[in-house]
């Protein structure tokens, strides 16, 4: 398209799009007209859809997996599984050990399982079991743990497991020996966030000045601009805020893995979250992590920052390339 064509276009282009709406709410407003005054064809009633089947139930029972550990450490058999269909039991292969509790799969099938997921009540209940399980095992192993709805069929299938994993899951244990997983959350108002960057901003104190004596439409733009401006200068604190936590932390710790803010309906945490991070420490130096985010938390104070330090975690996000080969899917 030659330039003077391309002009051309740009300069048409709002009385084109003008003209389209206009025509549009033309044909709506015959179409609303004859709506109102033409009498509506009788149609037969919809069928109502069939009601859902329910799922058949597997027969027999299965074995929910909690958390992998070397064979020669006791794993804690005493805390509630997440079924009473049994006790927590381990299953020994060659060195390594899965804790695991039998579950009916009627309740813990494919298809059931389908359905009980959509249960908040009932899958709440069973992940707060799950986790209970582990931070037991947590607190008397090192551990590599399994995810949520991780179900074998029978002894066999986990054994298979254990031998076919047997090179990720050694290298994880040998990583986190020793180690623990802890979170570390980065809490700020918006609002005190915006004042710190108007109080440093050089750009939204010249667009104040020029406010002061500007005309009715030049201060509308100059409003908008300034607000811009302010929303971009409180962005760019917040990740520079964000990311002077997180570089202290990282470079202190053994490992760390930056997670998707946590949504505020779910986690009820007040403010924005900035960070939501975890990081690998060793055992012997949480005292020093403690006392380094509480150094960062008076570092920022005037920002009116909160820095929540959480955990030990089972160490979820320093555990990678497993699949497990016969777990049920969720």
């Amino acid at each position: 398209m030659s330039d003077e064509l391309e002009r051309w276009a740009r300069g048409r282009l709002p009385e084109v799009i003008a003209r389209a709406e206009e025509q549009a709410a033309a044909e709506l407003a015959r179409a609303l007209v004859r709506a109102a005054t033409e009498p509506a064809p009788a149609t037969p009633a919809p069928e109502p859809p069939p009601p859902p089947r329910p799922p058949e139930p597997e027969p027999g029972d299965g074995l929910w997996a909690y958390c992998v550990a070397r064979a020669d450490v006791e794993l804690p058999t005493e805390a509630a599984p997440v079924h009473h269909e049994g006790p927590l039991e381990r299953v020994v292969h060659d060195g390594l050990a899965a804790l695991v509790s039998p579950v009916p799969m009627s309740d813990f099938g494919r298809e059931a399982l389908v359905h009980n997921l959509n249960e908040l009540d009932w899958l709440e209940q069973v992940a707060r079991r799950h986790e209970a399980v582990l931070e037991e095992a947590l607190g008397a192993a090192t551990i590599v743990p399994l995810r949520l709805c991780t179900i074998f069929r029978d002894t066999e299938g986990v054994r298979r497991m254990l031998e076919d994993e047997r090179p990720q899951l050694e290298a994880a244990l040998e990583r986190l020996d020793g180690r623990e997983e802890w979170g570390v959350k980065l809490l700020v108002d918006p609002g005190a966030l915006l004042v710190a960057a108007r109080a440093r901003s050089t750009d939204a104190a010249d667009l104040e000045r020029r406010l002061e004596g500007s005309t009715e439409g030049e201060a509308y733009m100059l409003r908008r601009r300034l607000e811009r401006q302010l929303r971009e200068d409180a962005d760019r604190l917040g990740a520079e805020l964000a990311e002077d936590v997180h570089a202290r932390i990282q470079d202190w710790a053994d490992a760390a893995v930056l997670n998707s803010p946590q949504n505020r309906d779910l986690s009820r945490h007040e403010g924005e979250m900035l960070l939501n991070g975890a990081y690998l420490v060793a055992a012997a130096k949480v005292e020093r992590l403690r006392e380094l985010v509480r150094q960062l938390a008076e570092r920022h104070h005037e920002l009116d920052v909160r820095i929540e330090l959480t955990g030990p975690w089972p160490p979820y996000n320093f555990v990678t390339g497993r699949s497990p080969t016969e777990p049920a899917p969720a």
